[in-house]
């Protein structure tokens, strides 16, 4: 063997026939592999509409016959902080090495498809001899996606096909599981729906457009303000106070709007903008199914005093406070990219 531990980094959504190959391949050259499971803490979405544990068990059912070569670990996203999942993957291979009962030095190398820009990330582990795995005869995980959501139509047979000609035997089953009796799948076919016509509304534009938002961070005696989302896209999500930058208004006037509206928080506007402690701008290009979404967060700070009343309006059912504690555990219940925005202003970021 030429590695004692190959690593491989990916979200899996879904784990198909490409990375299938990747792995079986890796296993020729390596004692065990390690699959490092990515934005294992986010919600279901389209781009996501698996957890963690279900994409791990869907890994271990197509490598059955592997199982014992495999140590599957997840793998957290820090979208506005490279340094920090650096360290996460450097953290997740050496316990899992510690885990394995690895005793001296051990051959660790990185094995994935160097292809275009996306691939960034192999060229930041130096220490880990990259193994490259130059083509893999399969469509993306991002249509096979699509595939998943086309079959919730009454003509979707052919997208059907399509899925279960490019995943193992054992995805495919828990795919179909999932289409025919969670309700999670119905969720998301809808917000597929919402989202195809959002985009085909804008398809006519000269060119892609660009959105502007603007969201609040409200830190109020330990407290953090979030908002249940009554529609989609991520309805049933807890969001951050937030929402689309009027022609006519500021940033800043969008942000304080927004708070009045879905969180009918009604402190005095002066009180509000004397406790602006941060702003910051989070641009990720994919933070938001919808397109191309620029938002603007500010940073409101109340070291203490009685919590100010609160409830939903507007696009919010529901608002509350929660302990700092809890709401930076939410990531699985969290709107987008919301958790990495907590995470920049309240100092884990």
């Amino acid at each position: 063997m030429d590695f004692d531990y190959l690593v491989f980094i990916g979200r899996f959504e879904p784990f198909h026939l490409g990375h299938a190959a990747v792995a079986r391949h890796a296993l020729q050259h390596a004692r065990k592999l390690i699959l490092l499971v990515g934005s294992a803490d986010t919600p279901r979405s389209l781009r996501d509409p698996w957890t963690v544990a279900e994409r791990s068990v869907m890994i271990r059912a197509a490598l059955e016959d592997e199982s014992a070569r495999l140590i599957v670990s997840p793998l957290r996203d820090h979208l506005y902080n490279e340094a920090q999942w650096i360290g996460a993957v450097q953290r997740a291979v050496a316990e899992a090495v510690r885990r394995d009962g690895a005793d001296g030095e051990v051959r660790i190398g990185l094995i994935g498809q160097d292809k275009d820009a996306s691939s960034y990330y192999l060229q930041e582990f130096p220490q880990w001899p990259l193994l490259d795995i130059r083509h893999t005869d399969t469509l993306s995980a991002t249509e096979l996606r699509r595939y998943l959501f086309e079959a919730a139509n009454e003509e979707g047979h052919g997208a059907l096909r399509m899925l279960q000609a490019n995943v193992p035997p054992a995805v495919f089953e828990m795919i179909e599981a999932f289409r025919k009796h969670s309700p999670a799948y119905t969720q998301l076919a809808a917000e597929y729906r919402f989202i195809q016509g959002y985009l085909a509304s804008w398809a006519s534009a000269p060119y892609p457009p660009t959105f502007v938002t603007a969201d609040a961070v409200v830190v109020h005696s330990g407290h953090v303000l979030l908002v249940r989302r009554r529609a989609e896209p991520g309805r049933g999500l807890w969001a951050l106070p937030g929402g689309f930058v009027r022609q006519e208004e500021t940033v800043l006037a969008a942000c304080l709007r927004e708070l009045r509206e879905e969180a009918r928080l009604k402190l005095p506007l002066p009180v509000l903008k004397g406790s602006i402690k941060a702003q910051q701008v989070f641009d990720h290009p994919r933070r938001s199914l919808r397109g191309r979404t620029i938002t603007h967060a500010f940073h409101f700070e109340f070291p203490g005093g009685e919590l100010p009343a609160v409830r939903g309006g507007d696009d919010a059912d529901k608002a509350r406070w929660f302990p700092l504690s809890e709401a930076l555990e939410m990531g699985a219940q969290l709107f987008e990219d919301h958790l990495a925005i907590l995470e920049f202003f309240l100092g884990r970021g």
